[in-house]
């Protein structure tokens, strides 16, 4: 493979299987003399980590970092940082029966397509362990924002649909977001939620999700006007999750029904002299540039596919079989996704400041 890196300035590559020792990261392009100790960063990497509740898969994995280059005496050198997790809490065996059979809606078949070999155990490569990485990867992009921006400068992330069940927007409050197991803004929505994937899980199946991630404290002028388009670089690092098959910038999809008169963000001056948006249906970027309101990407993670309903497939003798996933899975993947979201806001953010800084020089406030 030869697609295992992302970012331009502020870049980092990733290494690793769901089933092999080790999986990380090493990110290049950061700043030096920051602050940075694995305290930082594991927090982030809490909140991600398999196990925390009966809605997430139950591989108890500690998703404990460590720092092996590119920090000296608690700073960062400007030299790679390369972070390494190990995985202590695997279980091939689980995926011994489905070794040459293709998992439906996974990506077994193209990947023997591609390559002619593939690690079955929990996906090899293309496992959501993956995003463990990148989380920890994000934690340093954060470090790098937190350097440059001032407060409130913010990035966070909520579920707000799992099956067919929305959030209540009036009764959103982002401090019910750490409080269940959901990520969920909208503390009514936690029983109905909680039910569902009960039955779910129970009936064989899973759901799927949208995760919505806000940047808010982001100075206009963060993107370029073509190809390096701010929210066509969000759309990249969100569609490049796991399982994410859908992003959209704003009210999104919406707009195709959103009259002109209703769509433009309308502006006038505030009371300290600056403009002010009336409305946020572009998601906090015109033209490809940051408007200085708040960054606003959705995207929709599919149902797993790993469910305990027996599924019609092939193996790679060409023979169709019926195949049954065993092992520990998530009843609804989007749920972990949230701290993934907010990870790939911020790489998308501390690349585009330190592109914008090198060819235009500080952002104004």
């Amino acid at each position: 493979m030869a697609d295992n890196s992302f970012g331009t300035l502020f870049r980092f590559t990733t290494f690793g299987e769901s089933h092999g020792p080790a999986i990380g990261c090493i990110v290049d392009g950061m700043p030096p003399q920051l602050p940075l100790t694995e305290a930082d960063i594991q927090p982030y990497l809490d909140r991600r980590k398999p196990g925390t509740s009966r809605f997430v898969t139950q591989r108890k994995e500690a998703d404990q970092v460590k720092i092996l280059s590119g920090v000296y005496n608690g700073l960062t050198t400007g030299t790679p940082i390369m972070l390494m997790i190990e995985n202590t809490d695997q279980r091939s065996k689980d995926y011994g029966d489905i070794a040459n059979t293709y998992r439906p809606g996974h990506a077994d078949y193209t990947y023997m397509q591609k390559y002619g070999i593939r690690d079955h155990r929990g996906g090899g490569r293309s496992s959501a362990r993956e995003t463990a990485s990148r989380v920890a990867a994000g934690a340093l992009a954060m470090a790098v924002l937190k350097h440059r921006l001032a407060d409130p400068f913010q990035i966070r992330a909520a579920v707000v649909q799992i099956g067919e069940h929305r959030v209540d927007r009036d009764q959103w409050s982002w401090d019910e977001v750490g409080k269940n197991p959901f990520f969920c803004p909208d503390a009514s929505s936690v029983p109905l939620w909680e039910a569902f994937l009960d039955e779910t899980r129970k009936n064989g199946s899973s759901a799927g999700a949208v995760i919505e991630v806000v940047a808010s404290g982001i100075p206009a002028g963060l993107g370029g006007p073509i190809y390096g388009k701010l929210d066509s670089d969000l759309a990249n690092a969100m569609m490049s999750i796991n399982a994410v098959k859908g992003v959209e910038i704003g009210s999104g999809f919406d707009l195709a029904h959103i009259p002109g008169t209703e769509a433009g963000d309308e502006m006038r001056i505030g009371d300290d002299g600056k403009p002010v948006f009336l409305s946020n249906h572009a998601g906090g970027i015109l033209g490809g540039i940051s408007s200085g309101q708040e960054i606003v990407a959705r995207f929709v993670v599919k149902p797993t596919s790993s469910i305990l309903t027996p599924r019609r497939s092939i193996n790679d003798a060409g023979e169709e079989k019926d195949i049954l996933t065993k092992g520990r899975h998530d009843p609804c993947v989007g749920i972990r996704a949230v701290p993934i979201g907010e990870a790939m806001m911020a790489i998308v953010l501390a690349d585009q400041l330190m592109r914008h800084e090198a060819q235009c020089g500080p952002l104004k406030p």
